[in-house]
Parts: structure tokens; C-alpha cells; sequence
């Protein structure tokens, strides 16, 4: 009877450790082996080995987020939230996925509920970040740079955040934005030209007068290195402080181009209205005719742009930019004597400046024009005042191609590209005068060059194209 007594009880304990012991089991090695296919980068893999873990050891607690922040690293962000949503609590790390992976799903209000929840446990610059990241998308300048203050606080070494704060500050308080700018120039160099940029305008801006023009002039420099979108929000700022401002509508057209994408030209958000307001208070204002030119150049409308570049010579006889831009719009409507002339007035007008001798000779040589008589001459002079300009250099090797001169172009574009080495133009042009030499090798090092160096952008697709034309 005494034996009998503990029967039971054995029975149930043996029964409970033949069920529990393999799920423990299966559990742990479960763990091993996603933290094995973690530390390998198999992340889906650890994914499913981590929730496999959860299911099978539902007291650790950190099986769940595991899973999630695998699953997130995988790119699979709808496993990833689900995961995450069923671990009980969250680290730094977790709610930084999360809100990733819901901002990657494009679930925007869940990104900011992910971010703001993990800032309720973690003060950590990596979630202000975030953060701040997403209220840039919402072009809510004031919570971003809330955040961005925060960030620094907490990690005074980031140069992005300084420089972020220095942008914001631009325009909405100017009076404190060059500290920030600065101490990011002092951290990274590399943010030195920007930085000076936005300097030279603050320091424009503080001497003007009228507050209207300041936020015109912070919005140009804006625009200058790039920030379109805070660049508009300055301009808006000008428009506030004086609806009759005519440049400040104009730059906020120009600005909305920058920034526009075809639905908004649609909708007519393509600046096309401000443009028109601009016009209606100040029709003699070359800014505003010389932005409306860009507008319609854009358009492909080059009767429009001529007719706005004609006017602001007319309006500023003297200025030599207007003569270009109008020869650059009869080449446009394919009149290349008119176009001609006008670069040949550029010129007269300013004969001292080498910017207009190269632009005459470089529309020579792309057109095969005059090339002997006018357009070689012209690199010449451009050169003569310009001797270290890597552009003036280039539109002489260019222009000696293009008068049948191979050796002169090979000389001058050969120490060109020795000299200035990011000077693409002068490589491509090199490689064409190998070309017209039969010295293919040359040539093909040349575009390969341009190729990797410049990618999508100009030079590197023009590479690119000559490399399949002559490289098939």
C-alpha cells in the first residue's frame, strides 16, 4: 500500500518529462541553431529557427524579438513585425527594427508609434534618428529638429546630425545656425564646401534689411547645396513676410521644380504658378525672367525660353549670361548661326572673361562650325586667360580634335587629364582622340575610367554609349 501510494504521482512526473523533455530539448537546439545561422547571415534561416525555439520555450521571453530582428535582417519586414508584436518586451535594437520594418512596409504612423514607443524605454540617438527620419519625410521641420537636437546630445560626435540641425536652423533661426554648421565643417571636412556656402548667405542675409529678401537669399544658398525642400519652406517664409516679393515667388517655382516629380506637374505643382505670380508683380525682374527661361527649357518650349532670355538682355544690356543663354536657346530651335552670333556677343560684352571665350569655342567644336576661324581662336583666348582652368584647357584639346589637329588635342587633353583627374569631359574627349588615332587601347582604358568613376551620371552613361558603339 505504501508503494502504491507514490504510483501515481511517479507515473505523472514520467509521463510530463517524456513531453516536456523533447520540447526543452528541440527548444535549445532550436537557439543553437540560430545563433549558428545567424552569425553566418542566414538570416531567414535563423528566423525560422528562433520563432521554431519560442514555440517550444514559451518562458524566454527574447525568442520572439530574436526571431524578428533575424527575420528583419532578411528583409522579410511582414514576419519581422509579426515576430516582434509577440515578443512581451523589446531592446533598442527590436523596437529599431520594427519600426524599419513597418516603414519599409510603407505603414508610416507605425513607424512613428515604434520609434516614439522605443524613446519611452531607451533614450538612444539611434531611435531620435529614426525618428527624425521620418518627420524629414513629413517635412515637419520643427519635430525633426527636436529630435535631431536630441540625437546630438546623446551622441555629440555625429556630423550629419550637427549638419542637419545647421540646415534646419537656416530658416528658422537663422541668428543660431552657423554655430551648428560650423561644428560640423570642424568634425568633417568633407562638409566644409556646403557649410561655407550657407555661411557667405547668413552672413548676406544678416545685412539685408528687408526679412523678406534674407529668406530668399538662406533659400538660394538651400538650393545651392541641394536642400530643395527646405529651400521652399524658406521661400514660403519669404512669400509669408511679403506676398509681393516677385523673387521669392519666382525661387519658390524653381524650388518646386527641383523637388516635383511628373504627378505633381500633373496637378499643376510644377512651379508653372508661381512663375506666373512672380511675373505679375515684377515683369522686368531678370531673376524672375531668367528662372522662367530654366522653366520652359525644362518644358522643351525653347520659343518660350528664347523669348524670356531676350527680354533680360534687354532689361540688362550689359550682362554677358544673357547673350549665352540666348545662344544656347536658337541652338535648341536648331538656328546655329543665330545661336552662333549670340555666343560671339557673349564676347564683345565681356572680353576679359574666359567663361564666354570657352563657350564659344565649345559650341564650334560640339556643331563643327567655324571651328578654324572662330572656335580654336576662342579656346585659345579662353586659355591665354584662364591657363589652370581644367574647363578652358579641356575646350582647347576638344577644339584641336574637332579642327582634325589629333597630336595637339592628345597633348593638351593628355596633361589635362594628368593634371585635373576628375575632369571627365577631358578623359571622354581623349578617348575620342585615340580613337581618331586608331590607338583603341587608349581609348578603351579612357571610357572604362569614366565609366566607373561617374556610374549613372552624365559622363559615365555618355562612356558607356561610346563603349558599345565602338566596344561591341
Amino acid at each position: 500500500m505504501h508503494n502504491n501510494k507514490w504510483l501515481v504521482p511517479i507515473i505523472i512526473v514520467t509521463l510530463l518529462a517524456a513531453i516536456i523533455f523533447p520540447l526543452v530539448y528541440n527548444g535549445y537546439s532550436s537557439i543553437k541553431r540560430g545563433e549558428a545561422e545567424f552569425a553566418r547571415q542566414d538570416f531567414a534561416g535563423a528566423a525560422d529557427s528562433f520563432s521554431r525555439a519560442a514555440r517550444f520555450l514559451p518562458w524566454r521571453a527574447d525568442l520572439w524579438e530574436q526571431a524578428g530582428i533575424a527575420a528583419g535582417n532578411a528583409g522579410d519586414t511582414s514576419r519581422a513585425i509579426i515576430f516582434l508584436k509577440r515578443a512581451p518586451q523589446l531592446s533598442e535594437q527590436g523596437w529599431l527594427v520594427l519600426a524599419y520594418s513597418h516603414y519599409t512596409s510603407n505603414d508610416i504612423p507605425s513607424a512613428l508609434n515604434a520609434y516614439q514607443q522605443g524613446l519611452r524605454s531607451f533614450d538612444s540617438p539611434s531611435l531620435y534618428a529614426g525618428l527624425a527620419y521620418i518627420y524629414r519625410q513629413q517635412k515637419n521641420w520643427l519635430a525633426e529638429m527636436d529630435a535631431l537636437k536630441n540625437q546630438v546630445r546623446l551622441d555629440a560626435g555625429d556630423v550629419y546630425a550637427h549638419y542637419r540641425v545647421g540646415l534646419l536652423l537656416s530658416f528658422l533661426e537663422p541668428e543660431q545656425a552657423l554655430s551648428e554648421l560650423m561644428l560640423a565643417s570642424s568634425l568633417d571636412p568633407q562638409t566644409d564646401s556646403a557649410v561655407q556656402t550657407l555661411r557667405s548667405a547668413l552672413n548676406i542675409a544678416a545685412a539685408q534689411p528687408d526679412p523678406s529678401a534674407q529668406f530668399v537669399t538662406i533659400g538660394r544658398a538651400l538650393g545651392l547645396v541641394q536642400e530643395w525642400d527646405l529651400s521652399i519652406a524658406a521661400f514660403e517664409k519669404a512669400i509669408e513676410l511679403n506676398a509681393e516679393n516677385a523673387e521669392a515667388w519666382a525661387w519658390l517655382g524653381e524650388a518646386k521644380q527641383q523637388t516635383g516629380d511628373a504627378l505633381s506637374a500633373s496637378k499643376g505643382q510644377d512651379g508653372s504658378v508661381e512663375l506666373d505670380r512672380a511675373l505679375t508683380l515684377d515683369h522686368t525682374s531678370v531673376t524672375v525672367r531668367a528662372l522662367r527661361g530654366l522653366y520652359w527649357n525644362r518644358q522643351q518650349k525653347y520659343s518660350q525660353m528664347l523669348a524670356e532670355y531676350l527680354l533680360a538682355a534687354e532689361y540688362e544690356p550689359i550682362n554677358p549670361a544673357w547673350q549665352a543663354e540666348i545662344g544656347n536657346a536658337y541652338f535648341k530651335r536648331g538656328d546655329i548661326s543665330a545661336a552662333l552670333t549670340a555666343y560671339q556677343q557673349a564676347t564683345n560684352i565681356a572680353p576679359t572673361d574666359s567663361t564666354y571665350w570657352r563657350l564659344l569655342a565649345v559650341f564650334c567644336a560640339d556643331n563643327n562650325v567655324h571651328v578654324e576661324d572662330i572656335g580654336l581662336p576662342a579656346a585659345q583666348k579662353a586659355v591665354e586667360l584662364a591657363p589652370d582652368d581644367p574647363f578652358a584647357l579641356d575646350a582647347l584639346g576638344w577644339s584641336f580634335l574637332a579642327s582634325g589637329r589629333y597630336a595637339n588635342a592628345a597633348q593638351i587633353l593628355l596633361d589635362v587629364t594628368k593634371r585635373f583627374p576628375d575632369h571627365l569631359a577631358a578623359h571622354i574627349h581623349l578617348a575620342m582622340t585615340y580613337l581618331a588615332q586608331d590607338d583603341r587601347t587608349a581609348a578603351f582604358n579612357e571610357l572604362i575610367y569614366v565609366r566607373d568613376a561617374d556610374g549613372n551620371g552624365a559622363d559615365g552613361l555618355f562612356a558607356s554609349q561610346l563603349l558599345e558603339k565602338y566596344f561591341p
